[in-house]
């Protein structure tokens, strides 16, 4: 899947597309507004990756200290751009692994 037809699909599906990571779906979550679920999701997936969402959820939550722990985790620095720069970061990476 590209980048593109993930972006679409949050506007245009019910429910994330079949196939995708829950990383991914994590972040299809996210960007349709549910927080919860996309947290939900990202914190039961314990890799480098999975770290690096649950860094960006905490971020947008505007929980900086736990943010920074699983930055950390991720061994990614803290971001300093938009949170929706960030989430095209990571969704663009991991649509590449």
């Amino acid at each position: 899947m590209t980048f593109e037809e993930f972006r679409q699909s949050i506007s245009t599906d019910t429910a994330p597309p079949a196939g995708l990571s829950a990383l991914l779906q994590a972040l299809w979550h996210d960007a349709r507004g549910n927080w919860d679920r996309a947290h939900q999701l990202a914190q039961d997936v314990e890799t480098k990756d999975g770290a690096w969402v649950h860094a960006y959820l905490h971020r947008k939550e505007g929980d900086a200290s736990n943010a920074g722990y699983w930055y950390r985790r991720a061994s990614q620095a803290m971001f300093t751009g938009s949170l929706d720069e960030e989430w095209t970061e990571i969704a663009e990476a991991l649509l590449q692994r």
